[in-house]
């Protein structure tokens, strides 16, 4: 019984031990530590023939919720991301809890070295279908852009494009030299070329940090799905969304506004600040390259709608309405103008200035995205001291218009584009 006794206080002792060290390490920044820290105290509680066990009547209930997953299931028995996350909150340095089984299947199937289900070096990566969760949630919202656009995925950081080099539709210059010529029998043939030119895109980081405090985790586990993927989805979106329209292309994707194939449509003489007219809608159609116009849509700043409500145009004594409202006088789900759709967007500018009104074919904007998607991981060595655990979320992309430069028709000396804009109305 002396020697039992002798051995529950030295165990009681090396535990204690371990744990005040496992604290300081996290509180001094030396997260590398822990997790060998914590392997000498599993070790050490091994050899004195004793296992680190959950309080009386938990056990049984943590094997209904965690139950050891199937070889080929892929999330490693979590049901949802709350699920996986609060394992991790639970399992915590100094929390006094062993890791779960479904956490320990992770850890078997980690590299040696630095690996993506390896929690203290980078930590704990979401399951790959949780991740497909968010990614779903953000590319098929109705508003982002990057549904619209030309889109491929790639492995690498850099994809290089050949494009057609063609600015104008003049003989000697479709297809940047290509020309027919008509001859007369035994005539010499003059030989052409197209010219190609290239276009380079570079992936670019967009990262999202999530904090949770470790109540939430504790709490609520759906909740914390919930809250996280709607956060980081919402944010996704708007970022991608406003860096295709108003990106500068420095350390993010070009957008149609800073491109040099923007056509910007000037007021009308004598035009009051702050307004749009019928005219202008007309002058913006009329160099609207004509093959992009049954993909066009017009992105708009809700500011504009009154100034599309009033807009008419004169007809004899009387006018019509040019500006057609959804369900209204066009029976659509979206409004129209010159049977295109009205999509009020927040990436648009306010009344008056260029960008409040956009005319766009996406189809002719390439963008590259990483074909793993978005990468998720969590870690709670970041916010310890705060209880406080840390989701990290990396979006890699860029984009350009196909467009380098607005296109030169056949006849006549108007350039013409898929991307249209009015100019600021001073």
């Amino acid at each position: 019984m002396a020697d039992e006794k002798d051995t529950a206080e030295k165990t009681t002792i090396t535990a204690s031990e371990l744990d005040s060290k496992i604290s300081k390490a996290v509180a001094d920044g030396m997260e590398p530590v822990i997790d060998k820290l914590a392997e000498k105290l599993e070790t050490s509680l091994k050899g004195l023939g004793s296992e680190s066990k959950p309080p009386e009547g938990e056990e049984v209930e943590r094997e209904k919720v965690h139950a050891e997953p199937k070889v080929e299931d892929k999330t490693f028995g979590y049901k949802n991301m709350g699920d996986f996350l609060r394992d991790v909150q639970t399992c915590s340095p100094g929390s006094g809890v062993s890791m779960t089984s479904r956490l320990a299947s992770m850890h078997e199937k980690a590299a040696i070295g630095m690996g993506e289900n390896v929690g203290s070096d980078g930590g704990f990566l979401v399951p790959t279908d949780f991740v497909m969760n968010v990614w779903q949630r953000s590319i098929e919202a109705p508003e982002n852009l990057l549904n619209r656009a030309d889109v491929y995925p790639i492995s690498g950081n850099r994809m290089v494009l050949n494009a057609d080099a063609e600015t104008s539709r003049k003989d000697g210059s479709r297809h940047g030299g290509v020309e027919g010529k008509w001859l007369d029998e035994g005539t010499e043939k003059t030989a052409t070329h197209p010219e190609i030119c290239r276009l380079e895109l570079n992936l670019h980081k967009l990262a999202i940090l999530v904090y949770a405090t470790d109540e939430l985790l504790e709490d609520s586990a759906v909740a914390l799905d919930t809250y996280v993927n709607k956060k980081a989805s919402d944010e996704i979106t708007f970022k991608v969304s406003d860096s295709l329209i108003r990106g500068t292309g420095a350390g993010m994707p070009l957008g149609v506004l800073n491109a040099p194939c923007l056509i910007s449509v000037a007021a009308q003489p004598g035009q009051a600040a702050a307004t749009i007219v019928a005219e202008n809608v007309s002058d913006m159609w009329s160099r609207m390259w004509g093959p992009s116009r049954r993909n066009a849509v017009w992105l708009i700043n809700q500011d504009i709608e009154p100034e599309l409500d009033n807009m008419t145009i004169n007809v004899g004594t009387g006018g019509v309405p040019v500006y057609l409202p959804a369900g209204g006088y066009s029976a659509s789900p979206y409004s129209t103008l010159k049977g295109r759709p009205v999509i009020p967007v927040e990436w648009c500018s306010t009344l008056g200035t260029v960008g409040d009104i956009i005319l766009c074919d996406w189809s002719q904007y390439v963008a590259a995205t990483k074909t793993s998607g978005i990468q998720a991981a969590v870690s709670m060595h970041v916010r310890f001291i705060y209880d406080e655990s840390t989701f990290r979320f990396v979006m890699r992309i860029d984009g350009q218009p196909w467009w380098q430069l607005p296109l030169t028709p056949y006849q006549g000396t108007t350039t013409l584009s898929p991307f249209v804009a009015l100019a600021t109305r001073p």
